[in-house]
């Protein structure tokens, strides 16, 4: 694919597609622009930066209430049906053995994938969400952190590109414990992760290796300066100016449909 064309697909074709084997487990949800209503009211509504990032992608929940716990060297789990602490190596969703196995193909009993597994890194471990995603053709899938809100205390999520138009398998994210004897709670209710569909062409060196670099002021020109007069100058000194004059103009460039 040349890197000035964008990936199309057919018109109301799914971007992306979600698969869930565990039953039970919160379906995925369209991200929030107040990211659940955590960010200031100011900024939901007047900082479209802010707003935007929040509110694109998807929202992923883990598949049930657990725990987590590291002491440091080993980390543990557990959940309601399994009150004691118990050490993560690779660990079954509960009830999926069995329905996994009843739905596959008879070569592919056994192999459903675990909800939690070890690494090899201190305090590190693998949290399935129960899904699968596949994209279009051309479409992959940052697994982030959730834009904007916090994860509870003690764990961090790392973030990944996934080229789910020809890998299908479990989505899952790669968490570190940062804190040792203290339970992590992580909620079905709250999500876990955010994931959102690129095309791939975006982040090949095709792409990325366009970029400049200008290190003198003297290297503005009158673009540039009518730029930042227009953005910066003009609007700080109008005491009257409107709030959000910049998530006014960016709405109305939205309201242009974009091809895909």
């Amino acid at each position: 694919m040349h890197p000035s064309t964008s990936p199309c697909i057919e018109a109301d074709a799914p971007i992306i597609r979600f698969h869930r084997l565990i039953a039970g487990a919160r379906p995925p949800q369209r991200a929030d622009r107040a990211a659940g209503g955590t960010i200031p009211t100011r900024a939901a509504r007047f900082c479209d930066a802010v707003s935007m990032a929040s509110g694109f992608g998807y929202y992923v929940f883990p598949p049930m209430d657990l725990s987590l716990m590291w002491d440091g060297d080993d980390v543990f789990w557990r959940h309601a049906g399994q009150p004691e602490w118990r050490l993560v190596e690779m660990e079954p969703a509960p009830g999926l053995e069995a329905a996994f196995n009843a739905a596959a193909p008879a070569d592919l009993a056994g192999t459903a994938p675990p909800l939690l597994t070890r690494m090899p890194e201190p305090g590190h471990v693998q949290l399935w969400s129960g899904l699968i995603a596949s994209t279009a053709p051309e479409w992959s899938l940052l697994i982030r952190p959730v834009a904007n809100m916090a994860l509870p205390g003690g764990v961090v999520s790392y973030e990944g590109i996934v080229e789910t138009d020809c890998w299908f398998g479990p989505l899952f994210t790669n968490l570190r414990l940062t804190r040792t004897h203290v339970p992590v709670r992580l909620s079905a209710e709250l999500p876990i992760l955010q994931v959102q569909p690129l095309p791939r062409q975006i982040y090949t060196d095709a792409i990325l290796d366009r970029a400049d670099f200008l290190p003198e002021l003297a290297d503005l020109g009158s673009a540039e300066w009518a730029g930042y007069r227009a953005s910066i100058a003009l609007p700080n000194r109008d005491p009257d100016r409107p709030l959000g004059s910049y998530a006014i103009r960016a709405r109305r460039r939205r309201r242009c449909p974009v091809a895909v």
